[in-house]
Formats: structure tokens, C-alpha cells, sequence
């Protein structure tokens, strides 16, 4: 699975950053709660949306018309804590958007000074919700629960030729820590 190397479909055609997260919640009339049971058939029709996405830029890694996670999957991971999954609710509590995230304890070796993290593993926002605020809504609530469960920063991959996740990410003041290369064979 790659999991570790998911790429997110970012909030296109948001309008510059509002600089506020609660701003960005009233303009986009949601609210971000943790996933619940629930709101499992969304979040299938979601991933299926990221990975055509994904299918689309990388067709040697991704198969097309398949989820990252079955139902049964979905409903283990909504009960673990250091995975939590946040979603963007409409006002009739429908799913428009997610932030798949996990906590990291650093270091991954001895020479590496600990601390926490927040990883997000996968971030949507509905096709049809763009344009609302919902992504950066998502994204500047993500870095909330990090501040509170004492993180020490929020992270994440793109994969090379999702462009607009890209822009996106930097909008939101992300900059590249590190890139992962490959030479295939």
C-alpha cells in the first residue's frame, strides 16, 4: 500500500487565503468534526475521487475504479486515536471533504532530536464543494489538533505532477522538507 506516498487533491479554485480559521468556516458554512461511521460512504466516494487523481498522474502505481480502504477498513481506523480522520460537514451533516491524519513520534533514529507530528495521509474536498474554503477550513483545523496534542509540525506528500495540491500546500505556507526519488527499472 502506499499510504505513505498519497498526494491530496487539493481545495482549486479557492480565493486568496483568508488568514482565518474561523473566518474560512462561516464563508464556507461547515463544520469540522471527527469522522463518524456514518460518514463512511462518503469517504469511499471521496478516496475514489483522489485516486483517479492519482491514477491519472502515476497509471504504473495506481488502479483505476478501486478505494484505498474497504468499509470494514474504514471502520477499524475511525476507532484509533493516533489516526484520526477529520471531516468537512455541510448544514445537513453531509461529508464535503476529509484530512486522513496520523501521529508520528520522531526520531526515526538515534541522531535525531524527538518530537511529534502530524501526518496527513489524505485531503479532499468534493469536486462539487470547491471553491468554498473548505480545503484550507480543513487544513488550518488540522494544524489546530496538532498544536493541541503538542506536535511539533504538520506534514505530508504530494506526488510529483499534482500541481494544483502543490500550489495549494505552499499557499497555505507549506515548504518542501525533504523529496523522495525514484529511478525505475
Amino acid at each position: 500500500m502506499f499510504e505513505d506516498k498519497l498526494s491530496v487533491d487539493a481545495d482549486i479554485g479557492t480565493t486568496a487565503k483568508t488568514g482565518s480559521f474561523e473566518k474560512a468556516l462561516r464563508e464556507s458554512e461547515m463544520k469540522i468534526r471527527k469522522a463518524e461511521e456514518k460518514d463512511i460512504p462518503r469517504l469511499l466516494a471521496l478516496l475514489g475521487q483522489v485516486l483517479q487523481i492519482h491514477a491519472e498522474i502515476r497509471p504504473d502505481i495506481f488502479i483505476p475504479d478501486t478505494t484505498k480502504y474497504t468499509v470494514c477498513e474504514l471502520a477499524e481506523l475511525l476507532k484509533q486515536e493516533e489516526k484520526p480522520i477529520y471531516v468537512a460537514v455541510d448544514e445537513d451533516d453531509v461529508c464535503r471533504g476529509y484530512a486522513f491524519c496520523q501521529m508520528q513520534e520522531q526520531p526515526f533514529s538515534t541522531n535525531m532530536v524527538p518530537f511529534k507530528s502530524l501526518f496527513i495521509d489524505d485531503l479532499c474536498v468534493d469536486r462539487q464543494a470547491r471553491g468554498q474554503h473548505i480545503g484550507e477550513s480543513l487544513f488550518e483545523y488540522v494544524k489546530q489538533q496538532a498544536k493541541e496534542l503538542g506536535c511539533y509540525e504538520v506534514t505530508l506528500n504530494v506526488w510529483a505532477g499534482n500541481t494544483p495540491a502543490e500550489h495549494f500546500y505552499e499557499k497555505m505556507g507549506m515548504k518542501t522538507k525533504e523529496r523522495q526519488m525514484e529511478y525505475i527499472l
